[in-house]
């Protein structure tokens, strides 16, 4: 029985994806639910499964095309079938590799290494740090070349490139090769366009500002560096910062509701609810998986809640209802060594908190110089319905709770004045 493989839809709005790879090839024998091609569109990067076992035929290769038309069949009866002998011989003659006669080794033990008059090396250049290197380790230069195993196309490739950037103008050796300039042209993905798109209608449409504040991170890294062994013994993952600015950032945002709002027409919209964006730089470009109703999450609720959404975008696995939506977004450029930057809104969100690295900085401490880890925290916000009083005092809010984590058990009061009653 020949089965139709059609090209799945990522979303009602969406009627045409590109078809990234093919993870077979023409003719291959496929199991039941293996995954066979990988599909883009603006949102996200789905798979195509195999709905039964059997010979693929690809119809369509790499490039744009229609949801619902059909990508390739599977002829279930070749189901449980190796491939053709043939296939296996050739694969096999491809694979062969070529070995050399190695050089003999003297009496002493020593390895013989070739002379430059050797043909061995009019071909191999060694530098002088090798060669000691091989002396040292009592290697030569066949050791090397067949420890590689064998030569892929891929190396093939790299070289042919590399030689292909230099054109010797002559046959002297002295002669240095000239450099050739070339530009490499790739056509933008899908979900690269789509990012472009929403940052520009950001900043076209928003009136976009950014206030700064700092942060002294000691308490924090106290805390993480005392219960993280117990942490993550109780719940299979690592005590993070960004649990820290999560909660802070859901009791900042219950403090100033107005940022946790967006505008829609001529209405400001205000959820009950926060549904926590958090930025992951991905092979495919910047994803914002949703932390859905982070108001209710336990720190390791949140941590294994973006260690999953982060390692589903990273490998190109996470569905459209994990992206959509999101009332607010924290961005971490820290990670990458960020000092400071101007985060761009997540349009329609109003206001975005971006994170930076932590840097040991001179602070004044009660009247003394005192070294510090100290983060730069940025929080960008639209002016047309968040104020700049209010857009500071979140930042304030946010600086208070990290500094002083107890205050997240109090709804960002001080414990001391909660249990006085004032």
């Amino acid at each position: 029985m020949i089965v139709d493989v059609r090209i799945p839809s990522p979303g009602e709005s969406i009627s045409e994806v590109e078809l990234t790879r093919w993870l077979v090839s023409d003719g291959d024998i496929v199991e039941k639910d293996q995954e066979i091609a990988e599909v883009e569109s603006e949102k996200a990067t789905l798979p195509i499964i195999a709905p039964e076992a059997g010979k693929i035929a690809l119809v369509v290769s790499a490039g744009m095309i229609k949801v619902n038309e059909v990508c390739c069949r599977i002829d279930t009866s070749f189901a449980g079938k190796s491939p053709k002998p043939m296939e296996t011989a050739n694969s096999a003659s491809q694979s062969k590799v070529e070995v050399v006669e190695k050089p003999k080794v003297t009496t002493e033990g020593k390895t013989d290494f070739p002379t430059h008059e050797d043909k061995i090396t009019d071909k191999v250049k060694v530098t002088p740090l090798a060669r000691e290197l091989m002396h040292e380790y009592n290697m030569n230069i066949d050791d090397v070349l067949n420890g590689l195993r064998r030569i892929t196309a891929g190396d093939v490739q790299m070289v042919k490139d590399t030689l292909n950037n230099f054109v010797v103008t002559s046959d002297k050796r002295n002669e240095a090769p000239t450099l050739v300039r070339s530009e490499e042209r790739i056509r933008m993905s899908q979900l690269r366009k789509k990012v472009s798109e929403r940052l520009v209608t950001a900043k076209n449409t928003t009136a976009m500002l950014t206030t700064f504040n700092e942060v002294d991170m000691s308490r924090v890294q106290e805390i993480r560096a005392r219960y993280q062994t117990d942490f993550q013994q109780k719940f299979g993952v690592k005590l993070g910062l960004m649990s820290f600015f999560v909660r802070a950032a859901v009791e900042a945002l219950r403090l100033h509701p107005m940022t946790n709002s967006m505008i829609d027409g001529e209405d400001i919209v205000t959820p009950s609810y926060i549904d926590m964006g958090i930025a992951v730089q991905t092979p495919k470009g910047l994803m914002v998986p949703v932390l859905r109703n982070a108001q209710t999450m336990s720190f390791a609720e949140i941590e294994k809640e973006i260690l999953r959404l982060a390692t589903k975008a990273r490998e190109g696995r996470i569905t459209l209802d994990e992206l959509n939506g999101g009332t607010f977004t924290i961005t971490n450029g820290g990670i990458f060594g960020s000092m400071l930057s101007t985060p761009i809104l997540n349009y329609p969100q109003s206001a975005i908190l971006g994170m930076h690295n932590i840097v040991d900085r001179p602070v004044a401490v009660n009247g003394k110089v005192e070294i510090r880890p100290i983060m730069y925290v940025a929080l960008s916000y639209d002016h047309r319905i968040i104020d700049g009083k209010d857009s500071a005092a979140f930042l304030m809010d946010i600086k208070r709770m990290i500094e002083n984590p107890e205050k997240l058990l109090f709804g960002g009061d001080d414990p001391i004045m909660k249990l006085i009653g004032l």
